[in-house]
C-alpha cells in the first residue's frame, strides 16, 4: 500500500468546514464546563468529586491538563500535520481542559471556539511553513502510516492470547495472516487488515460469550446440586430464610452504588437534547472526511478509504464500551463522542443532513441505554474482561507501530543522524520517567528532531538527504 496520502498537500479546509469545527469545539467546551461529558477516559473518574463540589475547578483542570497535554502536543498535533486529517486528541482534549477551566458558562464556548479557530486557521499555516523547510519532517512523518495500519491489525491476536492462552492466540494469528494475504491477493484496493481485524474481534467476542454461557450453566448445575443435598422441609425453610436475609444484606450493601448509577443516568438523561446536538455535530464532522477517530483511521481517511476507516473504528468500540459505560454511570459524566459509534457511521453516510439526524439519534439511544448496558455487562464478566484486553492490545500495538514509524521518518529526514536524534530523544524520555506519555513520545521526538536538523542545516552542519 502506498504511503502517499491524499491529504499530503496540507490541511486545506473550506470556510464552512472551518466554521463548523469552531462551533463544535465551542459546544464540547460548554458541555465539559457543565461536567456532562469529557473526552479523556482518565479524567472522567475525577468528575464525580467535581460535580458534587468536593473538588475545585482549578484542581480538576490541573488533572485534565496533566493527563491530556502529552496526547495533545505529542500525538494529536503530529498526527494531524502528518495525515492532513483532524483527530479527537487535537480537538476534544483541549476543550476538556478549557471547558473545566472556564469560571463562567458563557466563557467556556468562547475559549473552545478560540481553540477551534487556532486549529483550523493556524495548523494549515504551520503545515505550509514546515513543508518549505530544508528538512521536511512532516512529509517524512507520513512514513508512520504503513506500520500503524498493519501492526494495528494484530490487536485482536494479542487480546485473545492474553485472555484465552497461547493455542487460541496462535490460531488467531494464523487466521489473520491468511486473511491479510488473501485480501492483498484478491482485493488489492482494499485495506489488507480490514477482514483480518473483523475475524479477530469476532473470534474474541465468540470465545468470551462461550465462556460466560458455560460458566452460567456450571453455576446453575452447582446450585441445583446443592439444592438436592438439602433434606427436610425445616432445613429448607431455614435455608430459604437465610438466603433471603443474605439477599437483603447484599441489596443493602449494593444500594449505594445502584443509587449512584441511577442518579448519574438520570442526570445525563435530563440533558438529552444537548447530547443529541453533540451527536449530530460529531457525526457531521466525521461525514466531512476531515476527521479521523484514531491513529490508523486518520491515515485511512487521508487515503480516501472510508469504509475501511469505518471498520477500524467500529472494532475499537468493543474495547471502550464497558469502560465508558461504567465510568459514566459512576461519575455522571459521559464521553464527548459517546461510545464513538458516531465516527464509523459518519464516515459512511452520504450527506451532512442525514449524518446530523443519525448522529443525534445514536447518541440519544446510547444515553438512554446506559443503565441497561451496565446491567448486561455485569452479567457477562468475560466479555467485560475482553474489553480490558482489547484496550491494552490496542495501546501496545500502536505504541510499537508509532515508534517504528517514527524511526522510519527519522531515517527519511536525516539517515543515521536522524535515527540517533529521534531515538535518543525517545530513550531520554524513558530514562526521565516518561514526562511525555510513551505513545506520544516518538512523534514528538520526530518534530523536535526535525527542528534540530533544520537548525543544523542553517549552521552548515548538516546536509539533507536527497529524495
Amino acid at each position: 500500500m502506498s504511503t502517499v496520502l491524499a491529504a499530503s498537500t496540507g490541511l486545506d479546509f473550506s470556510l464552512t468546514q472551518k466554521l463548523f469545527v469552531i462551533a463544535l469545539c465551542a459546544l464540547t467546551a460548554f458541555i465539559s464546563h457543565l461536567a456532562l461529558a469529557v473526552f479523556n477516559d482518565g479524567v472522567r473518574p475525577f468528575m464525580l468529586d467535581f460535580i458534587q463540589g468536593r473538588s475545585k475547578r482549578s484542581a480538576t483542570t490541573a488533572v485534565s491538563f496533566g493527563l491530556s497535554a502529552g496526547f495533545i502536543f505529542g500525538l494529536g498535533a503530529p498526527m494531524a500535520l502528518s495525515s492532513g486529517v483532524l483527530n479527537p486528541w487535537l480537538l476534544f482534549l483541549p476543550t476538556d481542559i478549557l471547558g473545566i477551566l472556564a469560571p463562567r458558562k458563557w466563557l467556556a464556548p468562547l475559549l473552545g471556539g478560540a481553540w477551534g479557530a487556532l486549529v483550523v486557521f493556524g495548523l494549515g499555516g504551520a503545515n505550509d511553513v514546515a513543508h518549505d523547510l530544508p528538512v521536511d519532517f512532516l512529509t517524512a512523518m507520513q512514513q508512520m502510516s504503513t506500520p500503524i495500519l498493519y501492526l494495528f491489525t494484530l490487536f485482536p491476536v494479542l487480546a485473545i492470547t492474553r485472555q484465552f492462552g497461547r493455542p487460541r492466540g496462535a490460531l488467531a494469528a494464523v487466521l489473520e495472516l491468511a486473511l491479510v494475504i488473501l485480501t492483498m491477493k484478491l482485493w488489492p484496493n482494499v485495506f489488507a487488515g480490514s477482514l483480518a481485524m473483523a475475524a479477530g474481534v469476532l473470534l474474541l467476542i465468540g470465545l468470551a460469550v462461550r465462556k460466560d454461557l458455560a460458566q452460567r450453566e456450571a453455576d446453575r448445575a452447582a446450585a441445583l446440586a446443592a439444592g438436592e443435598q438439602i433434606s427436610g422441609p425445616g432445613q429448607k425453610s431455614q435455608e430459604s430464610q437465610g438466603s433471603q436475609e443474605s439477599q437483603g444484606s447484599q441489596e443493602s450493601t449494593a444500594d449505594p452504588m445502584a443509587s449512584l448509577f441511577s442518579t448519574s443516568a438520570l442526570r445525563l438523561r435530563r440533558h438529552l437534547p444537548l447530547f443529541m446536538v453533540l451527536g449530530a455535530g460529531i457525526c457531521v464532522l466525521a461525514q466531512m472526511h476531515i476527521f479521523g477517530g484514531g491513529e490508523a483511521t486518520s491515515f485511512l481517511i487521508a487515503k480516501g478509504q472510508y469504509s475501511e476507516a469505518a471498520q477500524v473504528d467500529f472494532y475499537r468500540v468493543f474495547g471502550f464500551v464497558p469502560l465508558i459505560a461504567t465510568t459514566a454511570l459512576a461519575s455522571g459524566a459521559y464521553g464527548i463522542a459517546g461510545f464513538t459509534l458516531v465516527y464509523p457511521i459518519g464516515y459512511l453516510l452520504p450527506n451532512p443532513l442525514l449524518a446530523a439526524v443519525v448522529g443525534a439519534v445514536v447518541l440519544a439511544l446510547e444515553v438512554l441505554a446506559l443503565s441497561s448496558i451496565g446491567k448486561v455487562l455485569g452479567k457477562l464478566p468475560s466479555v467485560r474482561d475482553s474489553s480490558e484486553y482489547l484496550r491494552g492490545a490496542i495501546t501496545e500495538t500502536l505504541a510499537l507501530a508509532i515508534l517504528f514509524g517514527s524511526l522510519l521518518a527519522a531515517n527519511v529526514m536525516g539517515g543515521g543522524l536522524g535515527i540517533l536524534v529521534v531515538g535518543g530523544l525517545y530513550l531520554l524520555n524513558e530514562a526521565m520517567g516518561r514526562p511525555v506519555v510513551r505513545m506520544a513520545a516518538a512523534p514528538a521526538a520526530v518534530l523536535a528532531g526535525g527542528v534540530l536538523l533544520n537548525i543544523l542545516y542553517w549552521l552548515d552542519l548538516f546536509t539533507p538527504l536527497k529524495g
